[in-house]
């Protein structure tokens, strides 16, 4: 495939998720909160197909700094209600394009540890706020951030089956088996659940992501 028609793809893909989400909000009335998180998971599930779009991370970059700029102005002038968050000092909007290109370019080669870096921000960020506002009844605060222990047990949950998924199921080198994956997993989630539990203003895009970067990086698979 080439890289043009992978961007086309990658576009089409992202805008199809964006108005999704803005129909659940528009006509079945789900609140934004929950719609931005449709839009979280559905983009992050994007890095599954990522070899198969690109030849290398250089067009997906290119991808990511495209939305940077489209979620900054949407951020400005809340044009996508979907997208929208009630705290106006969060821009994780723009961080997640951001902290999507830097695992592509750390792990290109490296396919299961590539999607496995997203995993965490992908259904563990994804999830937290939605298990913790359905069933969220043991509060804490963080600055002006106020969360639940069951939306981060699901962050937990959530992030530690997705990781390790990625780590065994998706093709390329390193080849993991399932049993040697769920270490590694289990790590990053205690890592990246602590590290979410007390980020703010939607810096948890950056800092999960980077925690589970590191911890792959350094991880001795095959030794």
């Amino acid at each position: 495939m080439s890289n043009t028609l992978g961007i086309i793809i990658c576009f089409a893909y992202i805008l199809l998720m964006i108005a999704l989400a803005e129909g659940l909000r528009r006509w079945q009335g789900y609140g934004a909160g929950f719609t931005r998180k449709v839009i979280h998971i559905g983009v992050g599930m994007l890095s599954w197909a990522l070899p198969f779009l690109f030849t290398s991370p250089w067009p997906f970059v290119f991808a990511c700094a495209a939305f940077m700029v489209i979620n900054l102005i949407d951020w400005r002038y809340g044009l996508i209600g979907a997208m929208q968050s009630k705290h106006r000092s969060n821009l994780g909007t723009v961080y997640f394009p951001l902290a999507a290109a830097v695992v592509a370019l750390v792990f290109w080669h490296r396919p299961p540890l590539m999607v496995a870096a997203l995993m965490p921000l992908t259904w563990g960020d994804g999830l937290a706020p939605v298990i913790g506002a359905t069933y969220g009844r043991r509060f804490y605060r963080i600055h002006t951030s106020t969360r639940t222990l069951e939306g981060s047990l699901g962050f937990f949950v959530a992030g530690l089956v997705a990781t390790w998924l990625a780590l065994w199921a998706m093709p390329g080198m390193p080849e993991i088996s399932p049993a040697v994956a769920f270490l590694p997993a289990l790590v990053i989630m205690v890592v990246t659940t602590l590290i979410e539990a007390v980020s703010i203003w939607g810096l948890d895009n950056l800092t999960v992501t980077a925690a589970a970067i590191a911890i792959l990086s350094v991880w001795p698979f095959g030794a």
